[in-house]
């Protein structure tokens, strides 16, 4: 699976009293949707992580998004 970054996103991922904050800008809740929308066609297990070393902001938790059925 490709992922496609819109220019400019900002997504924070952060865990805040047992509940998971994803926080984003235009670009960055649209790149969100293309990885869903991409992660929804591909078979069961698939799977991205998103870390703030490859796409979420600097003191982000990993945030794995998997296609489960």
């Amino acid at each position: 699976m490709r992922i496609r970054w819109v220019d400019g996103f900002e997504i924070s991922a952060v865990v805040r009293e047992g509940e998971v904050v994803v926080s984003a800008n235009r670009e960055g809740l649209l790149s969100l949707a293309s990885i869903l929308t991409d992660l929804a066609n591909e078979q069961p297990g698939a799977h991205v992580h998103l870390d703030e070393y490859n796409a979420l902001e600097e003191g982000s938790a990993e945030l794995i998004i998997e296609h489960t059925d």
